[in-house]
């Protein structure tokens, strides 16, 4: 038996999914669970892994600390009374925000539809709860409701999802970063217990109808619902204690297996952080990275890097009022904490929801860079029909949702095992139905078997398998010509100067492959260690050049967002020429994040504008610098919803007109910008070949 088959021998999924239960031992909230970023139900869990990595045999183990805003989210119970004399009591889920009654305290409950602007006309809700539901997939995201209700004086909002999450039962519970200010209050109702709530707003509305005169029944009648039920509350109850603690700390835990033969190193990471009991997010994955180490040290593994295994803190939440205030604990991790694993780590495989099959076929998803080489790792492989009737995929490139984004703007190559777009997402994620009940014992075994193969596959290497071309091919493919020859952009040099990165790409690729199929005994590790910190050099440059975001947090290139932006202003203005203010106005939803000015009053559309183009970039995180530009159509938009047929929109094509030439000058400004990328990319990239050529200095 081979050493890869010794240690896959050594798996054991049992064993793994006991210490996923065990994970769900401390939490802050007796009856929901959470494991909070800084909390004690946290810190206790850290404590708990770093005695389990020592007990399996990892080495050098430690608490990596660092400071964040901590969360204890320990109760939110609302009572209720129906008019039939029956009590009510409604377990409810929370956000990252202060909340504090020292017992049950009475309030006024309003129900306001989905928490826009509109929904509050003419009602008074200052120091009442504000009921909403919402579609945080489709719609918009808890913060703006949120911020909005505080700034009508609401003493909390209760937000009720109207599917896009927990859509599993009525009775699901959701939660989610909260993505804005602490002093703002939030909490999660199900809307089993919301139907409740309005079927009683419902029969007071009813009475009150019975009790009316004749005249006033048929004024009243003329009305809808809807308008009843914002002018009608409830008398409830709360005992809730929901604290946000800045500048706490909490502690990533890393063990490590020592390398034999480089200073380089691969991490396998997880969080341990977590909503509700979160059995698969992300116990499953904590365990499976911990039962692959157990494995390999059972199995007598010794590697050529030193494997290094991550359990990460705060990965749902770490930081007040930012808009990328998740992966907290990763991004510390490599920026702060050990900014030294910048140019040592060859990959990071991340891990999330490990323990369910999220779609009929797998998919790992990679930075550009490893498309290839995982590609073909892939193909090598049999996929069990019991686990993935259709195989695996490759996917690119990395997205934001979880930990290997930070690890991947750091300079680290990083792949994770997709789960972002499985009906799991929709029904299961961050609600208290994320537990064993969703267990899948063949896709566990599976991916177990799977990445402790990749993880051998990667340390049978001297270098990392980079491939600069794709993320090059990727940024040409998202180029518009047309949209080049009208702004005046140079897309014709951009095209003629990728294609020279491309190839001084190829050719590094080959001598990369050729310098890894040296056999092992002949290898020289001093000079594998020289190129791989040079080629880590380069695949950083290459995130900091050409990773961007939307303002939904997808990742594009450069010039993407403004091209984006020239399509919809072009196609709004050609309905504006033709008097069609409607379609033009839904132009608008997709320029930046313009779509907020529709729903939402203006110190909300502008708070959270301004904390992502001016906040300090320390709060910004992994997402500084990575949105350039932003055109505000508030003033446009609010003067067009009050346009009527006929009027004049000549004020309002000039607006337009004057947006298309600023768009206009950013697009030329990136694609010069891409043009400058594409000549230092190739200049670092020949640097890195001609290393090859030289001997061990």
């Amino acid at each position: 038996m081979n050493i890869e088959d010794s240690c896959i021998s050594c798996i054991d999924t049992s064993w793994s999914y006991q210490l996923a239960k065990r994970m769900e031992k401390e939490k802050t909230n007796p009856v929901l669970g959470y494991r909070t970023a800084g909390s004690a139900a946290e810190t206790a869990t850290g404590d708990m892994l770093y005695e389990e990595m020592k007990r399996i045999g990892l080495t050098d183990v430690t608490r990596d600390t660092f400071t964040l805003d901590g969360w204890e989210f320990e109760k939110a119970v609302l009572k209720f009374t129906d008019n039939s004399g029956l009590e009510h009591t409604f377990q409810m889920g929370g956000y990252q925000t202060n909340f504090e009654t020292n017992g049950f305290q009475n309030y006024d409950l309003v129900y306001l539809g989905k928490g826009t602007t509109a929904d509050y006309e003419g009602v008074n809700v200052k120091g009442k709860l504000v009921m909403v539901e919402i579609n945080q997939r489709d719609e918009w995201w808890i913060s703006f409701p949120v911020y909005q209700a505080y700034l009508r004086g609401a003493a909390a909002l209760i937000a009720v999802q109207a599917n896009g999450y927990g859509e599993i039962a009525e009775t699901a519970l959701n939660a989610q970063d909260i993505a804005g200010p602490d002093f703002a209050p939030a909490f999660s109702l199900s809307q089993a217990d919301a139907r409740i709530l309005k079927a009683a707003l419902q029969d007071k509305i009813s009475a009150q109808k019975n009790n009316t005169t004749d005249s006033e029944h048929i004024q009243n009648a003329s009305e809808p619902d809807s308008v009843f039920l914002r002018n009608h509350s409830l008398k409830v109850s709360l005992d809730a204690r929901s604290r946000v603690i800045p500048d706490t700390k909490a502690s990533n835990i890393v063990g490590k297996i020592q390398g034999t033969e480089t200073d380089s190193m691969i991490v396998l990471s997880a969080h341990y952080d977590s909503y509700f009991d979160g059995f698969q997010d992300d116990n499953a994955a904590i365990a499976m990275m911990l039962g692959i180490a157990r494995a390999l040290v059972k199995g007598g593994y010794k590697p050529a890097h030193t494997l290094v295994f991550c359990a990460m803190a705060a990965e749902e939440w770490g930081i007040i009022d930012s808009k990328y205030d998740w992966s907290t604990g990763a991004y510390n991790q490599v920026f702060r904490v050990h900014p030294d694993w910048q140019g040592k780590v060859i990959a990071d495989l991340n891990f999330e929801l490990p323990a369910h099959a999220h779609n009929t076929q797998d998919a790992i998803r990679c930075t550009y860079e490893y498309a290839d080489f995982i590609r073909q790792f892939t193909d090598s492989l049999t996929v069990p029909k019991e686990a993935y009737p259709d195989g695996i995929t490759v996917l690119s490139p990395i997205e934001t949702w979880s930990d290997d984004f930070s690890m991947a703007i750091a300079g680290i190559p990083s792949t994770v095992n997709d789960f972002s777009a499985g009906p799991f997402m929709q029904n299961y994620y961050h609600s208290q139905y994320d537990n064993q009940d969703v267990y899948e014992e063949e896709v566990y075994k599976f991916h177990h078997e799977f990445y402790l193969r990749l993880l051998l596959a990667i340390d049978s290497l001297a270098l990392p398998p980079m491939d600069f071309g794709r993320a090059l091919a990727g940024s040409i493919e998202s180029l518009d010509l047309d949209l080049c020859m009208q702004t005046g952009a140079n897309g014709v040099l951009l095209l003629e100067k990728t294609e020279e990165a491309k190839k001084a790409a190829a050719i590094l690729s080959e001598q990369v492959r050729r310098f890894n199929s040296i056999p092992e005994e002949k290898r020289d590790w001093k000079k594998a260690d020289a190129i791989t910190e040079k080629l880590l050099g380069v695949f950083r440059k290459s995130q900091d050049y050409l990773v961007r975001l939307d303002w939904d947090d997808n990742v594009i290139f450069p010039q993407q967002a403004v091209q984006n932006n020239l399509y919809a202003l072009k196609e709004a203005m050609e309905y504006l020429e033709k008097g069609e203010i409607a379609p033009a106005l839904e132009s608008f939803y997709s320029i930046d994040n313009n779509c907020y000015a529709f729903q939402f009053e203006r110190e909300v559309f502008y708070h959270f504008t301004e904390y992502i183009m001016k906040q300090s970039p320390d709060r910004l995180m992994w997402g500084k610098g990575r949105i350039i530009h932003h055109e505000n159509l508030y003033d446009l938009v609010e003067s067009l919803k009050e346009k009527k047929p006929g009027d004049s929109l000549e004020a309002e094509k000039q607006s337009l007109r004057e947006a298309w030439e600023r768009q206009k000058q950013y697009y030329v400004d990136d694609i010069g910008y891409l043009i400058r990328t594409a000549e230092k990319l190739t200049d670092l990239i020949c640097e890195v070949s001609d290393m090859f050529e030289k001997g061990t200095e």
